[in-house]
């Protein structure tokens, strides 16, 4: 009818840009996976494709579960708020506490048994988003206030000290997730440049700052170790440099181009555990500055694709959920590739979508699927 205003068609939103980004980061962690520990793993007596097709199987896994999350409201998730963080702590002084905490390589971090276990701290990363997520939404303009911290505080501090206690890498993941979540939520700025310029002062100063901490007992003797081999690892080249000066060799023996993949002479049995933490270095070793540079710029693609799904959400709580996996993501690739450069302090942080762990990509892949779900609600008018 002339006149009548034309209705407008609505559809929803769905971020393929960023589906295209998990699947080709997490089929090229299967291929630097199996690049970095087919040697490893016949000489063990398994086959070449072993920790691959294991890594593969949870991958596959992860990614129908992550399908299947993308498609539901996210709202929905609120709902499980108060459950995943009651989880949480159970899990957490589980580990820590009883027999059912299982050690691996002389660190007491995961749960159930050798053949198959997992890391609370993977389900804490995810506890505290959804929590951050919800109270600040709820809190609206009161975030801003002192009691309002002093409640997040009381809920999340603890957890994140229990964590932090036998897991120290995952403890500083988590509280940069706050950090980040906090400070984009909030209007007050001066708290967070005093925590940034003190932790600043702590990293200029982490020697002498570690060694009074190690006297008063809030340090253990290991931790203060791993300071004394970042500040100077040739010289304690036999007490815990010799993985740093190894990964170092990796990186700088690659050059421009790498040596060809599958060709890195450091993961024949020189570099301990390959395929984990310093899967980084044998990157660099096989592929070359230009492959690293490249997997740097698809991590940098998928946090502008997480700003572009956060500012685009709905609602706040949708686009803090995003926000809070940004963190998490932005954090933890920062963080490693520090790590195996020598940047900071060795704290053990494996590398998202790339690194071998089953805990990591089946969290991972949950967090992308609620990333995903947040995108599928935004609606397009035509």
């Amino acid at each position: 009818m002339a006149g009548m205003a034309k209705k407008k068609k609505v559809r929803r939103f769905y971020d393929f840009s960023l589906l295209f980004i998990i699947i080709f980061l997490t089929m090229f962690g299967l291929i630097m996976i199996y690049s970095s520990s087919a040697y490893n793993a016949q000489v063990l007596g398994r086959k070449p494709s072993y920790l691959m097709t294991r890594q593969g199987g949870i991958a596959l896994a992860g990614f129908f579960i992550m399908l299947i999350i993308s498609k539901m409201d996210y709202h929905i998730f609120a709902l499980f708020t108060v459950p995943s963080i009651i989880v949480s702590y159970v899990c957490v002084l589980l580990v820590m506490f009883t027999p059912l905490g299982i050690e691996v390589n002389g660190k007491k971090r995961w749960l159930g048994t050798q053949s198959v276990r997992f890391q609370p701290a993977e389900l804490v990363k995810i506890s505290v988003i959804l929590v951050l997520a919800v109270m600040i939404t709820k809190l609206g303009k009161k975030i801003n206030e002192w009691h309002s911290w002093g409640m997040i505080a009381v809920l999340i501090l603890p957890l994140a000290l229990l964590v932090t206690a036998n897991n120290l890498s995952s403890g500083i993941i988590i509280c940069g997730i706050v950090f980040v979540m906090m400070f984009i939520a909030c209007k007050k700025i001066w708290p967070f440049l005093a925590t940034a310029v003190t932790l600043a002062t702590i990293f200029i100063f982490a020697a002498p700052v570690a060694t009074a901490l190690l006297k008063a007992g809030l340090l253990k003797e290991y931790q203060l170790m791993r300071i004394l081999v970042w500040k100077n690892p040739e010289a304690y080249s036999l007490k815990g440099g010799y993985q740093v000066l190894q990964g170092l060799y990796a990186i700088g023996s690659g050059r421009l181009l790498g040596k060809g993949l599958g060709q890195s002479i450091q993961k024949l049995s020189f570099l301990p555990e390959p395929q984990n933490d310093m899967i980084f270095a044998i990157i660099c070793e096989e592929l070359g500055l230009f492959g690293a540079v490249f997997m740097i710029l698809l991590f940098l693609f998928m946090i502008y694709r997480f700003m572009v799904i956060a500012g685009n959400a709905p609602d706040l709580f949708g686009a803090l959920l995003v926000i809070g996996v940004m963190a998490h993501i932005a954090i933890q690739v920062i963080l490693n590739i520090a790590v195996v450069t020598n940047v900071i302090p060795n704290t053990g942080i494996t590398l998202p979508f790339i690194s071998y762990g089953g805990t990591s990509v089946l969290f991972l892949m949950i967090e992308m699927g609620m990333v995903l779900s947040v995108s599928n609600q935004i609606r397009l008018e035509r």
